[in-house]
């Protein structure tokens, strides 16, 4: 996994992403200011051995674009780890930056896109450019992995074409809601996945109540149902 992780960090296969993600860090923000920004691809966080992936969609650009870490440094991640750590799978409820001592157990959280995208909005060509860099993350993942929660339909869409290489995916495929669970055959004839589906913890959804802290509480500890 940390080969890999190197080798996301060095991508530039698509160019409005690589501008993009190095303008942000040059321009910066005015409260980053005296900060040194990531400005590259971000990769996956977590154990290799995880029993649970969490996939977003993308990096945030003065969030994870400036720290390097996923989900760290803006108000998702503060939502996200916030409820991850009442649930037992993070070791703190907050995620500043590297190096701020936070450790997550049994989980791994990623994203389709590593880049930061203008707008938040990656292209369709920008989100296939990057699938390989997911499919060998699940695949590293696939001995452990028993559980997968995505988070908003980006992701779920992105996500459901890379499921395909290691575990059955029923047709027509799963439909993307909150709270949605469903068992995906291994074809290997491992153990079943749980594929289960929340609202993204985008501000839009966390400030106007769209999203709570107890509905993703709810989606975690679901998935952890699946754990050994």
């Amino acid at each position: 996994m940390e080969e890999l992780d190197r080798a996301v960090t060095g991508c530039r296969a698509c160019p409005r992403l690589v501008a993009w993600r190095e303008e942000v860090a040059h321009v910066k923000r005015a409260a980053f200011r005296d900060q040194e920004y990531w400005g590259r691809p971000v990769p996956g966080f977590g154990p290799a051995d995880a029993s649970i992936a969490i996939v977003g969609l993308a990096p945030a650009a003065h969030g994870a674009n400036r720290t390097g870490r996923m989900f760290t440094g803006d108000r998702s991640g503060d939502f996200l780890y916030a409820a991850m750590h009442a649930v037992g799978l993070a070791s703190q409820p907050t995620s500043t930056h590297i190096g701020d001592g936070l450790e997550l157990f049994g989980v791994r959280v990623t994203a389709p896109v590593k880049c930061a995208p203008p707008a938040n909005k990656p292209t369709p060509q920008e989100r296939d450019n990057c699938r390989p860099w997911l499919e060998q993350e699940l695949g590293i993942l696939r001995p452990t992995l028993r559980a997968v929660v995505v988070l908003g339909a980006f992701g779920w869409q992105a996500v459901l074409p890379v499921l395909t290489r290691y575990w059955v995916v029923p047709a027509p495929r799963p439909m993307f809601s909150h709270g949605v669970r469903y068992s995906l055959t291994a074809l290997d004839g491992g153990p079943d996945l749980q594929l289960l589906g929340s609202y993204h913890v985008s501000q839009q959804n966390t400030f106007t109540g769209r999203l709570t802290p107890a509905m993703v509480e709810d989606v975690l500890r679901a998935a952890m149902a699946a754990m050994p």
